[in-house]
């Protein structure tokens, strides 16, 4: 195939930072959209300044060209209880479903230090430590992926630094002990490579199981720093562990991974998810400069 059956969408977190609001909170909900339909995309996620009114936020996004396609999800299987866990997932798929997204995100924050600024990422991620962990844990997740498939939507789970899915040894088993139509995987490039695993090999593994992308780059000289100065994962996302795909001052092999994809049956989005600080990296600059980049590999 060629790319006839893929979208190219953008996050509102390289604008608005949902776990730090206080990167770009000088931008408006308005400038995010305007510009991520100005650079050439025509879908997005939801971020923390969209409007929950879905007759508002429609509006907004209809006359920019733009489309919901995904919105993270946070699931704490490890922490609450599963009525706790479906009332919320089942409340965002009915957000989702009238926005006309066939998506749901989002990783296991219940254990995760991925929102803890102090804490090193490399040290204190989530953890399912036992049998048991597992067992309930993957057993809440496949039963929550029934009730999305019931009504259209696929359940596409984010691997992330800092949770306890964040390895391919980790992806590997939650793909295992859940049912393959009812949870798939947000495949991310970025994440995988922070993880010291190699994104291409991963995506080669992943692709059958994959239900939406998101592409990002990683500085590997901060990265390093990360290594060295212990940083947190939202200390690592300010110091500009992440950048757009096309940037030279990335390091993974988008090429390969393009051609996965171009030779897969995969349907669905790929989405432009490399947050920043706004004050030191324009978004709009950046997706301007993913999207040529995405344009030059792909002729869309």
């Amino acid at each position: 195939m060629n790319f006839e059956n893929i979208r190219l969408g953008v996050a509102p977190i390289n604008w608005t930072n949902d776990d730090m609001p206080e990167l770009g909170g000088e931008n408006t909900f308005e400038q995010c959209i305007s510009e991520m339909a100005l650079a050439g995309f025509t879908g997005c996620e939801v971020g923390n300044k969209f409007s929950r009114d879905t007759n508002v936020l429609k509006k907004a996004l209809e006359l920019r060209g733009l489309q919901i396609c995904n919105q993270w999800n946070s699931y704490e299987l490890t922490s609450k209880t599963f009525a706790e866990n479906r009332k919320n997932f089942t409340e965002l798929l009915d957000f989702l479903e009238i926005m006309g997204a066939k998506v749901i995100g989002g990783g296991e924050t219940g254990n995760s230090c991925q929102g803890q600024m102090n804490v090193p990422v490399f040290e204190g991620k989530g953890m399912l430590n036992s049998k048991d962990d597992w067992d309930s844990f993957t057993f809440g997740l496949n039963e929550l992926g029934k009730i999305a498939r019931d009504r259209g939507m696929k359940l596409a789970f984010h691997h992330h630094m800092g949770t306890c899915i964040q390895t391919m040894e980790e992806t590997d088993r939650l793909l295992n002990e859940t049912e393959p139509e009812n949870v798939f995987l947000n495949y991310d490039c970025g994440h995988f490579h922070f993880a010291g695993e190699d994104p291409v090999a991963a995506l080669n593994k992943y692709i059958g199981r994959t239900a939406h992308i998101h592409l990002k780059d990683v500085r590997p000289n901060v990265l390093q720093r990360v290594h060295d100065e212990r940083f947190s994962f939202l200390t690592a996302v300010k110091n500009g562990v992440f950048t757009v795909p096309g940037d030279p001052e990335g390091c993974i092999d988008f090429p390969s991974l393009f051609a996965i994809i171009k030779e897969s049956d995969y349907h669905g989005w790929i989405v432009l998810e490399a947050e920043q600080d706004p004050a030191k990296a324009n978004p709009f600059e950046y997706a301007l400069i993913a999207r040529k980049f995405f344009r030059g590999l792909t002729g869309i």
